[in-house]
């Protein structure tokens, strides 16, 4: 046996995202070099790790095994850096966090400085919905989570980072000629919402049902940046955070329109389960943020007091 511990990588990611497509995305590598990969690994067994019917990849009773060692193995290479790390006196080990899809315009600055203090860390990462945030959440399989809307059935704890700010956008097609626009501008304002379980479309929904808006649906998209491109196409308008807005609206693709009552405002929260016992790397980022947090927001944000 000579597989390579690249090669179980791959093949791990490969059996956890069912896919070579997503696979190579999540690793940064292009699908024929993942296939390749995955193809020398195969050569060193005599039963198959995959299969292929139709035109989907499924792993095979036999592969899922190789996977489970794979991981171990893995996680055992993991252990043996993260120790050698300590022994040279470094800050090391594993920070994993879930990021709401609209977060990822926000936590990558209060993680920049802490990760370059301290090389050792691995971050692990996960930018998805709003549901699947606060599943990672309560099945303790993350140390963080980053959300703007808090979980009502967990108990949690929380630091506040900054605000979340919702703003009625469209494209620059039309020009508003009015300083502020009452509710009834959304009897002819067709909205494009996001999806069911996202953060910006609770918020929207909540908002929307308090003030019994006249809003007409017009479609419903899976991401921040479909609902984005479908605004700036034309095919409607849409309630969307600022944080993620920001070069569009310099560049003249989409215009804020001036409605009273605006902006909807949330607050992005770092939360995480109460009684929840901190790894090092956990524990310590949390000290940095706390104390850290207010100059983040100042020097990376600035423009975002202009709104």
């Amino acid at each position: 046996m000579n597989y390579t511990l690249h090669q179980l990588q791959v093949f791990l990611k490969i059996t956890q995202t069912q896919s070579i497509t997503k696979a190579s995305k999540e690793l940064h590598l292009t699908q024929p070099a993942v296939s390749i990969q995955l193809r020398n690994l195969q050569d060193q067994f005599a039963l198959p790790l995959t299969e292929v019917i139709g035109r989907k990849l499924y792993i095979t009773d036999f592969g899922k095994e190789i996977a489970v060692a794979a991981e171990n193995i893995l996680n055992e290479v993991h252990a043996i850096n993260y120790k050698t790390m300590a022994y040279k006196g470094q800050l090391s080990g594993r920070l994993k966090i879930s990021v709401v899809s609209t977060g990822k315009y926000v936590m990558p600055y209060f993680l920049s400085a802490f990760l370059k203090q301290h090389e050792g860390i691995e971050l692990i990462m996960d930018v998805t919905n709003k549901a699947k945030v606060i599943e990672n959440l309560e099945k303790n399989e993350v140390d963080f989570s980053l959300v703007s809307v808090l979980p009502e059935h967990l108990q949690i704890e929380k630091v506040e980072l900054m605000q979340n700010k919702l703003f009625l956008v469209s494209n620059t097609d039309h020009k508003f000629k009015h300083k502020f626009y009452n509710k009834t501008i959304f009897e002819e304002m067709p909205l494009i919402y996001r999806e069911e379980g996202s953060g910006t479309r609770a918020t929207m929904e909540r908002y929307i049902a308090s003030h019994r808006l006249p809003v007409k649906k017009k479609m419903e998209l899976t991401s921040n940046e479909a609902v984005k491109q479908a605004v700036i196409a034309g095919l409607g308008c849409s309630i969307m955070p600022l944080i993620g807005i920001k070069n569009e609206l310099n560049n003249g693709d989409l215009q804020i329109i001036p409605v009273k009552g605006f902006p909807v405002k949330s607050m992005w929260s770092l939360i995480w389960l109460k009684q929840k016992k901190f790894s090092p790397v956990a524990a310590s980022f949390l000290s940095y943020l706390k104390k850290e947090k207010n100059r983040i927001v100042k020097e990376k944000f600035d423009w975002y007091e202009e709104y």
